[in-house]
C-alpha cells in the first residue's frame, strides 16, 4: 500500500500541486484563474478520448432499431439476446464502455485535485513547509509564490462555497454534459436507466460540491462547460434536444 501510495504521489498529486502553483505564479498571483488554466489544459489533452466518445455515441445511436430488433425476437431467451447483442456491437465497431473515457481519466484527477488544493492552499506555518519541500527544484518561479492567496471573486478556494451558487453549477452543468453525451434509447428499460443516471451524477456532484473545497468545484464546472463545448462541435445539440418518446408513441 505505502507503494501505491507514493506512485499516486509521485505521478498524480504531485505534478498536479507543482503545475498549479507555477500556474498560479505566471497568472497574476490569481489562483482562481489558475484552476481554469488548468482546467483548460487538462480538457485539451483529453480531447481524442472526447471525440472517440462522441464516435461511439453516434454508434449506439445508429443501432438503437436493430437492438430494438433482437429485444423483441430474443425477449425470451436471455443469453441469446447477450450474445447476439454482443455480436452487433462487434460488427457495428461499437465499444459497450466506449463513452466512458472521459470519465474514467477525470476520476482520478478529481480525485488528485481535492488532494492538491489541500496541499496548494495550507492555512499554518507547518503545512508552508511542507508545500515547499513537494515542490520542484527545477521548476521556475514557483517557490517565491508560496504562500499563495486562495482568494477568488467571492470564494476562498480552499472552503466550500458559503453560498449555493457553485454546487448549483456543478449540478447544472454536470446534467448538460451527460446529457449531451447519452445515448438515446428506444427501449423503455434503457431509456429509464439512462434516465436515472442523467440525474443522479448530478445531484450526487451537487450535493458533495456543498462540503468540497470550492476550488474543487470551479474544477468541476469549468471542465464541465468546456466538455459541452467540445461536444457541441463534433455531434451538435442532437442529444442535448432529444426527449425519450412517449408510450403512446412506442407502441
Amino acid at each position: 500500500m505505502e507503494a501505491i501510495g507514493l506512485v499516486w504521489n509521485e505521478a498524480i498529486v504531485r505534478p498536479m500541486l507543482n503545475s498549479l502553483v507555477f500556474l498560479y505564479a505566471i497568472l497574476f498571483n490569481n489562483f482562481g484563474i489558475a484552476i481554469i488554466a488548468f482546467t483548460i489544459i487538462i480538457r485539451g489533452l483529453t480531447i481524442p478520448l472526447t471525440v472517440r466518445q462522441a464516435r461511439q455515441t453516434r454508434l449506439m445511436a445508429g443501432i438503437q432499431p436493430k437492438l430494438k430488433q433482437l429485444q423483441e425476437k430474443h425477449s425470451k431467451d436471455k443469453q441469446k439476446l447477450s450474445q447476439e447483442t454482443m455480436r452487433l456491437y462487434r460488427s457495428s465497431g461499437v465499444s459497450p464502455i466506449g463513452c466512458l473515457g472521459p470519465l474514467v481519466i477525470q476520476m482520478p484527477i478529481w480525485i488528485g485535485l481535492f488532494q492538491a488544493l489541500r496541499e496548494t492552499l495550507p492555512t499554518t506555518p507547518d503545512a508552508i513547509i511542507s508545500l515547499s519541500q513537494k515542490l520542484y527544484s527545477w521548476l521556475p518561479a514557483v517557490h517565491s509564490a508560496v504562500p499563495l492567496s486562495n482568494q477568488f471573486t467571492w470564494l476562498n478556494l480552499a472552503e466550500p462555497d458559503p453560498t449555493p451558487i457553485l454546487p448549483i453549477l456543478v449540478g447544472v452543468t454536470t446534467w448538460l454534459q451527460q446529457k449531451m453525451v447519452t445515448v438515446p434509447s428506444g427501449d423503455p428499460r434503457q431509456a429509464s436507466t439512462n434516465n436515472i443516471l442523467l440525474w443522479m451524477m448530478p445531484i450526487m456532484l451537487a450535493v458533495f460540491a456543498f462540503g468540497f473545497p470550492s476550488g474543487l468545484a470551479l474544477y468541476w464546472t469549468i471542465s464541465n462547460i468546456v466538455g459541452c463545448v467540445i461536444q457541441y462541435f463534433i455531434t451538435g445539440w442532437t442529444c442535448l434536444l432529444y426527449t425519450s418518446p412517449s408510450p403512446r408513441d412506442r407502441g
